[in-house]
């Protein structure tokens, strides 16, 4: 599926075009790549998915963020998921693009776009297809996951966007990465 079929079925999902089609007990995500791993979010998240473009880096913030994108006309912090969970920066390739997603924050909804390194598809997944979070144990943080569904190829995991986004975390690294010094380079 590409990019532009993706897009239009995002934006017609977001509508309520194609809710009749879901099931009681299931929701529409969209499932994308990150390095060999797939994830998932809830379509109400999601704005819309635009092309990748070079984001303009933005001194003294957390590494997670790789800069901010001009989306008409407005500024799009843009954060590389692959970062954000530990892992090296998302190698850019034809696929790349920014999801845009809408995360609340103290009564304000922010826009952030998320470097993906593949869109796959908007599918349904019911809830009884979803395993709670596994527990690895107090000292690792699984908050960020909502939940593992089950697929043909193993597991997608579907990201709890409030939390693997939070604004106030993102503020804390960011006056970490200010308090040392410390400039990002894109």
């Amino acid at each position: 599926m590409t990019n532009d079929m993706v897009v239009r079925t995002v934006a017609a999902a977001r509508r309520g075009n194609d809710n009749d089609d879901v099931s009681s007990g299931g929701a529409l995500y969209l499932a994308f790549l990150l390095g060999h791993e797939a994830y998932a979010i809830e379509i109400e998240c999601i704005r819309e998915i635009v092309e990748y473009s070079e984001p303009t880096a933005v001194p003294m913030m957390p590494p997670s963020v790789c800069g901010v994108i001009n989306l008409r006309g407005g500024v799009v912090p843009v954060i590389d998921l692959a970062v954000r969970f530990g892992a090296d920066p998302a190698a850019i390739g034809r696929r790349t693009c920014f999801v845009i997603v809408e995360v609340a924050h103290a009564g304000a909804v922010h826009v952030l776009g998320l470097v993906v390194d593949r869109v796959n598809a908007v599918t349904e997944i019911r809830s009884g297809d979803i395993e709670p979070p596994p527990a690895f144990g107090a000292r690792i943080n699984t908050d960020f996951i909502l939940g593992m569904a089950r697929s043909n190829d193993g597991f997608v995991i579907i990201l709890n966007v409030a939390r693997t986004l939070s604004m106030a975390e993102l503020a804390t690294l960011g006056k970490a990465g200010a308090d040392s010094g410390v400039l990002l380079a894109a």
